[in-house]
């Protein structure tokens, strides 16, 4: 379609809090029917896996809201990672809120368009059997094409 609008977004983080918004802000623009393009790079690759594993760290977030105020010391304590992962799983799923596998197979099945930056592949050693089946492996220039065709870019 001529007049679909375009959204492309560049998804650079690797944490449970920040898989959330590229996938979020993807399946809504699809459900508006927006063409929308995903550029995974760098930290973002580890949404990708096939073999997820991703938490979210109290550490250097003072926007996270936790039950008891804590300071610094004490976030850094060992476990309190997991803590705040599960914490955090808990609070999404008491609200309703979709998991990752489920925003990103819901991604997938509105034909949002996935690429992994073949650069970051590299640098990291991951091999395509890492990551998840149907994803796009380009680099930069890729992702120009796209952008350069959207309505709205975003980078998250």
């Amino acid at each position: 379609m001529a007049d679909q609008k375009k959204l492309a977004i560049i998804a650079t983080k690797g944490t449970l809090d920040f898989a959330y918004p590229p996938l979020i802000l993807a399946t809504t623009a699809a459900a508006l029917d927006y063409e929308v393009t995903i550029f995974w790079t760098f930290y973002g690759l580890q949404v990708l896996k096939k073999e997820r594993n991703l938490k979210i760290s109290p550490l250097g977030n003072p926007g996270m809201p936790m039950p008891v105020p804590m300071p610094v010391l004490v976030q850094a304590m060992p476990g309190m990672e997991s803590m705040a992962t599960v914490m955090m799983k808990q609070k999404m799923a008491s609200k309703g809120v979709a998991s990752i596998e489920e925003l990103y197979d819901m991604a997938v099945e509105s034909d949002v368009q996935m690429i992994a930056c073949q650069m970051t592949v590299d640098l990291f050693d991951f091999k395509h059997s890492d990551l998840l089946d149907g994803i796009e492996y380009a680099g930069a220039a890729r992702f120009f094409e796209v952008a350069q065709e959207a309505d709205i870019s975003l980078f998250i």
